[in-house]
């Protein structure tokens, strides 16, 4: 489990988390993400590193712990991972697939990447909880769990979002409106 309370006081990374329960609601990245070595994969045992070296060509195991982060918890049906490779670094054929059935979440995971513009985004609980607003910038990403709000800022701003499906018949059934924000406190 991510342990993301010591990752509070990270610059280029952001958790809000729900007042009652401390559940993370959104991950908010900059797009100058640099903060690889606070984020598993840790590479702590041989049989990491040596996996490592069968799974890539042209990785070092310590170059690699300075330039992959998982900043999601395992569990979560949506996983971010942040990536740097130099010229040559070349990850082997391959695919995913679960370990087990995929959990069933009370929402819809959903990603917005910032492609140009600014918007501001307010993160919220699904009861309603204000939990702060961020702005987007061009690169930025945030990985939302629950409740949010979207304002374009700039003419021509363009965001990418990306969510769980299959898609709801309808627009309507895709969402849960939140009746009553709760300020922040």
């Amino acid at each position: 489990m991510l342990d993301t309370a010591k990752l509070q006081d990270l610059k280029k990374i952001q958790f809000f988390h729900a007042p009652q329960d401390d559940r993370t609601v959104a991950i908010l990245i900059k797009s100058d993400f640099d903060e690889y070595e606070h984020f598993p994969p840790f590479l702590d045992t041989e049989e990491d590193r040596k996996h490592l070296e069968e799974a890539y060509s042209g990785v070092d195991p310590d170059v690699e712990r300075r330039t992959k982060a998982h900043v999601c918890d395992d569990s979560w049906p949506l996983q971010v991972v942040m990536l740097e490779r130099s010229p040559g670094g070349t990850t082997n054929a391959h695919y995913h697939v679960p370990d087990e059935p995929l959990q069933d979440f009370p929402t819809r995971h959903q990603i917005l990447l910032c492609k140009r513009g600014k918007a501001r985004i307010k993160v919220l609980t699904k009861e309603g909880h204000d939990l702060g607003d961020v702005i987007l910038e061009p690169l930025d990403i945030i990985l939302m769990a629950e409740g949010h709000e979207v304002e374009f800022l700039e003419p021509g701003t363009r965001l990418i979002e990306i969510k769980q499906g299959p898609f709801p018949v309808t627009d309507a059934a895709d969402k849960v409106d939140i009746a009553q924000v709760i300020p922040a406190q």
